[in-house]
Formats: C-alpha cells, structure tokens, sequence
C-alpha cells in the first residue's frame, strides 16, 4: 500500500524502476526535491489549484493528481493564482471546450508575472488531435499536456516539467493498463468515489467519449475490495461506484464477475452503509442486478438511467442498442423490485432528423415514467461522432421550443414526485453548513434529494432521520426527527 511508503529513502542516484507503481514512487520522489528547492526560491511552500471539469470520474482523477501533489511538497490553494495551475477538462459537449480556451488566456497574462509557474492541461479533451494542434501553434505558454490513459505517470511527467524547456506533451491513444496505490486526496472524508471500470465500449453515435477514454478495462474485483475496505477504516460510509457504463463491470476480467456479484462483495464490508453507483446503461442492466438491489439494505434507493430518448427511431439512429418498449419494461421491472426507487435520466433534444412525432415520444416516456428528475439537453455536435455528419441537423429555434416544453414536463413530474414525499421521515447524510445559512445544515437522503434543516457541523459525515415538513421543488426542508 501506498501509506507504507517512505519517499524520503527512495536512493536517487539509480535509475528509475520499470514497473509501477514502484517508478511512480521514484519520480514523487525527485518532484518533491525540485518542489523543495522551488519553496526555498519563493520563501514559502510552493502552491497549486486544481479545476475540475465534467463528469464524477475527472473529479476522482483530480483527486488523485491533488493527493500526488500535497505528497510531493505543494500546498493546495483556492484560486488559480497559484505557483501550479491544472485544468482537468472535459469535452463531453463542446461549451466544455470553449471554458478552457477563455481560462487559458487569463493565465497567460497571470504567468507573464509570475514566470515560474506551471500549467498543466489533461483529461478528455487533450484526446483530441485539433485540441493538440490548437495548444501548440496558440498556447505554448502551456507546460504540460497529458491525456486520459496516463494521468497514473503525473509524476514523471512533471519531473520532466522541471528537467526541460517547453511544452512537454504526452498523449495516447490508449492503454490497457491500471496502477494500483498512487495516493489519493479526497474532497470529503466521510464518502468517496471508487473507480471500478475506465471506458467504454457502447460507441453511441453522438458521444465522444469513447474515443477520448478508450476501451473498457474493468479493475480487478480484489483491488476494488481492497479500497474500500481502507476506506471503510479511514471513516467513510458513503461510496460512489464510478464507471461510463457499470453494468458491464467485469466482462473483460480473465475470470469475469458481474457487477452485481460486486455488490454483493462490497455490501459485506464493515463501515460502509450507502453504496451508490452511476451510470447504468440499459442494455447491460440485468435482472440479477435488480434483484440484488431489490434485496440490498445499503444500496441507495436512486437509479441513474439515462433514456436519451423515447423514440424507437432516434434511439437506433443514436445506436443505444434498447428501444422504447424495452426502456419502458426495464422501468416497470426496477419499479415493481424496488417500489420507492427515484429514477433520473438523461434526455437528448434536438438529436439529427429528429421530428415532432419522435419529440412527443420522448414526451411520453417522461410522463409514463415520472422521473424524480432529468438532465436535460440541447444536442451538442462534437467532431469526430457518426452523428455529427448526419444530414436533417435540426434548426435551434425547434430545438429550444422542445427543450423548454421537455423541461416544464420534466420539473413538473419531479415536483409531483417530491411532494409525495413530505411528512415522512428519511435517513439524510450529513454533508456540510448550509451556505446560505448557519444555522442549517444540509445533507442528501438515499434516493439523492437534498434537505436543509436545523442543526450543527458536528453533524457532518452522520446518517441522521430526519422528517420533510415542506417541499420546495427540488429539495426539502426539514428538521431532525425524535
């Protein structure tokens, strides 16, 4: 394990280890000389800041780059006037992109005075090759450019940082490999996500993902195991499985396990008492899967199950491999399961060849399924998809009358379904001082609504109950119960 690591005794003068994690040690080891010699430069300990953006699995590998830099010497800073600025990027939709690019031109004006910073640049959209052309024709004030496959060598890389002039820049095209105990810093210390799987395999014709993450690569169920039991030890109670499609954990391991059978294992362990996993696909989720949560007394009564849409048509044109009949029993089957189950989605407008009658399909999933709530959008053309050269683009100003009719659908349904809800008395884990007001505190119940109700920070990282006096929507109210 990585806390059995004594960085210091680590002999310099030989040349690096070949296998990992071991080589990783070494360069954290000659990182936190340079991170030395830089705090003595500067007078103080060297600083850093971390933006993270898109999806659960970049915040838990911006937890990893952060856990590797307070290691190696620099201390975590709440701004990006810092000694070391990294943006962890998504490219998910193209407005991701286009954040990065503004960002960028406020810290080269940044690093003009202050000319020994750094600026790393990694995650999804450095798998791009015009994102690459664009950095170094435009930004080569940019020190260091990694991608999605390698962020384990972070180390290495920014010893190189340190040991040459110039962008350093280190992209692949992918990788089958996973380093196991690199250390890890997290955000909170009483829930943690887990990453169990990387990748993806389903090639939807709008997504970009799997190209910029590559192929699934399941972790082994062991090393998963192992991992939460240390976090169960450390003080965490909640868990999030992260995975692009966790329903086909395991079905690259050489002796295949199903998520479900996951599950299973992990809800043994002492400690842990809410497991949460996102995001399901429906053609991979099985009934062994429902049953399980059916009969689980720690899994979250809340489903991630993204629709995309209700059209039968639209959906083989976005090659989801499901159709609106099947989502509908999948739905019926998880329902009738687990009763009290909240469901949320995602929903696409807007997608290519669209047409009113495939809009009022989708409609009519919202209102047959009645979602506790949606993430809804507006069709993004990323570069590089089947969909994006699609013919029949639908013009904006049907798309945003559909996406405003969606949405009222959608906040209607998710209101109807929280109302339902007060009175009764919940289990709410407690995650911080409600900003707004100290007196409060806020925390999210098991099917993920969030509750404000009186009470103190000493509270925070505890499951209490807590009774819902008054729905505002898209949260509650409430107060401790008896």
């Amino acid at each position: 394990m990585y806390n059995e690591i004594d960085l210091d005794k680590i002999n310099l003068d030989t040349e690096p280890p070949t296998e990992e994690p071991e080589r990783q040690y070494y360069f954290m080891a000659k990182c936190r000389r340079y991170a030395a010699c830089l705090a003595r430069e500067l007078g103080q300990r060297p600083t850093f800041f971390v933006q993270t953006f898109g999806c659960q699995m970049n915040a838990r590998d911006s937890e990893k780059l952060t856990g590797i830099l307070e290691e190696i010497g620099y201390e975590q800073a709440q701004s990006e006037e810092a000694d070391f600025v990294i943006y962890n990027t998504c490219t998910v939709r193209e407005n991701a992109n286009n954040k990065v690019w503004g960002r960028l031109g406020y810290l080269n004006a940044y690093k003009k005075e202050h000319p020994h910073m750094k600026i790393a640049l990694c995650g999804c959209m450095m798998q791009e090759p015009e994102v690459i052309e664009k950095l170094r024709k435009s930004y080569r004030f940019v020190d260091l450019v990694f991608g999605t496959h390698n962020i384990y060598k972070f180390a290495e890389l920014l010893t190189g940082t340190f040991e040459q002039q110039g962008m350093l820049i280190d992209i692949w095209k992918g990788t089958d490999q996973i380093v196991e105990n690199l250390p890890i810093e997290r955000k909170y210390n009483f829930k943690s996500g887990v990453n169990i799987m990387f990748g993806c395999n389903n090639f939807c014709s709008y997504c970009i993902v799997p190209y910029v993450r590559g192929r699934e690569r399941s972790r082994k169920p062991e090393d998963i195991l192992k991992e939460i039991e240390n976090l169960a030890k450390d003080g965490v109670v909640e868990i999030m499985l992260l995975g692009q499609n966790v329903n086909s954990y395991g079905k690259n391991l050489q002796e295949p396990v199903s998520f479900a059978e996951l599950l299973r294992q992990i809800e043994k362990i002492e400690g842990i008492e809410r497991i949460r996993f996102m995001t399901s696909h429906p053609k991979d989720l099985s009934d062994e899967l429902i049953e399980v949560m059916a009969s689980s007394g720690k899994i979250c009564n809340h489903l991630h199950l993204p629709l995309q849409s209700g059209s039968s048509r639209i959906l083989k044109e976005m090659n989801r491999r499901y159709d609106k009949e099947q989502y509908l029993t999948l739905v019926e089957k998880i329902r009738k399961a687990v009763p009290d189950i909240a469901l949320t989605t995602d929903i696409i407008v807007g997608f290519p060849g669209e047409t009113e009658e495939d809009f009022e399909e989708t409609m009519d999933v919202v209102q047959q399924v009645g979602y506790d709530s949606a993430f809804t959008f507006i069709y993004s053309k990323r570069t590089g998809t089947p969909a994006a050269a699609m013919e029949e683009q639908v013009p904006e100003d049907i798309v945003k009358v559909r996406f405003e009719r969606l949405l009222k659908e959608v906040q209607r349904s998710a209101e109807e379904r929280a109302k339902a809800l007060t009175g009764r008395v919940e289990k709410v884990l407690v995650e911080e001082v409600n900003e707004q007001d100290e007196a409060l505190v806020t925390g999210r119940m098991g099917n993920n609504f969030i509750v404000h109700f009186p009470g103190t920070e000493e509270l925070i990282g505890r499951i209490v109950d807590v009774k819902l006096k008054e729905c505002k929507g898209f949260y509650f109210y409430g107060e401790m119960a008896d």
